[in-house]
């Protein structure tokens, strides 16, 4: 097999693939209640034949309508969120890069609010109306951040771009707890949905996320060789052929739906898309080829443990899954700033 990296080679992605599942297998059988992977593995494989057995019963009624709902939305909304973060970072030459760090998880997470708030919904499809604020938000967000900075830079500077983001994600933090203010009776869910919590999640959630993620990160990843080029430069791009003002509009289009899908589903859930990518990048290089398909796998892994680390740390209490990452993903943040200065 030919060998694409020193110490990486395709095999690897089996290697990732083979740990996700592990891990899934794992978060499925810890919990408040623990099942023995014998049962969980016994209930799972009569899902898949249709058999029925009422020794497994107890098993199948806390795994099949609670625990593996929310585990799969949990992956899925982990490889969705690190595969933006890492086109996000190609996008615009920044390893600091993400939904968080660039104030477009606020945006979403202001349009779910207003949503919740004063029950904007489409007929027929519960999460519709917070989805399509979320997504239009995430999206305008986006395009004003960058057009901001740019107005200041032209050259669109790292610490320029996350002083506009963090000074948006305060102004957007400021708007939502207004809104709060005159949610009523909402308050209590909007609270905890802004914490970024996966609880309740549904098979209609994770068959949403992965379509979303099949659609939206499939357009990401098929354009993996213009974001090789756009991290060389934009002349470098146009050079070599790529319709830039075109290829730019249809990846954040494809970032913006896919945090906004993320953020209806799970609420704000901050630093996977920095953290992930971030690790990810010292074993697979910076080729997107390689970069962009370990992200799903990695994203998936970083945000099913940390949901495992919410649910278990202060069992039978629950922590927020939004309050492990952003711990986690802050100390990364800082380390990453850091060495981005001394370079």
């Amino acid at each position: 097999m030919k060998k694409t990296r020193e110490g990486f080679r395709p095999l690897n992605y089996l290697i990732l693939a083979a740990i996700t599942l592990a891990i899934l297998l794992l978060c499925v059988c810890v919990g408040s209640v623990m099942l023995p992977l014998q049962d969980t593995v016994a209930v799972l494989w009569n899902v898949i034949t249709g058999a029925g057995n009422q020794e497994y019963e107890l098993a199948a009624n806390i795994l099949l309508p609670v625990r593996l709902p929310r585990v799969l939305c949990v992956a899925l909304v982990g490889a969705s969120l690190s595969l933006c973060g890492a086109a996000m970072q190609g996008l615009l030459k920044n390893p600091l890069a993400d939904g968080t760090t660039l104030g477009v998880s606020s945006g979403a997470s202001l349009g779910a609010v207003l949503a919740i708030a004063f029950g904007f919904s489409l007929p027929g499809f519960p999460l519709g109306g917070t989805m399509v604020l979320a997504i239009c938000f995430a999206f305008l967000s986006l395009l004003l951040i960058l057009s901001l900075a740019y107005k200041l830079d032209s050259s669109l500077s790292t610490n320029t771009i996350i002083l506009i983001g963090v000074i948006f994600s305060m102004f957007a933090s400021s708007i939502s707890s207004l809104v709060i203010t005159f949610a009523g009776d909402r308050v209590k869910t909007i609270t905890f949905w802004t914490m970024g919590s996966l609880q309740g999640s549904s098979y209609e959630n994770a068959l949403l996320l992965l379509i979303a993620l099949v659609l939206f990160g499939g357009i990401l990843l098929g354009h993996a060789r213009e974001l090789n080029a756009f991290a060389v430069g934009e002349d470098n791009a146009r050079s070599i052929g790529v319709d830039v003002p075109r290829v730019k509009l249809t990846l954040l289009i494809s970032i913006s739906v896919l945090i906004g899908v993320c953020v209806s589903v799970s609420g704000t859930i901050g630093f996977v898309g920095l953290v992930t990518p971030h690790m990810l990048r010292s074993i697979t290089g910076p080729n997107h080829r390689r970069l962009l398909p370990a992200a799903l796998f990695g994203g998936a892994c970083f945000l099913l443990l940390s949901d495992l680390l919410a649910r278990t740390l202060l069992s039978p209490r629950e922590l927020p899954l939004g309050v492990i990452t952003s711990f986690i993903g802050s100390v990364v943040f800082i380390y990453i700033f850091y060495k981005a200065r001394a370079h």
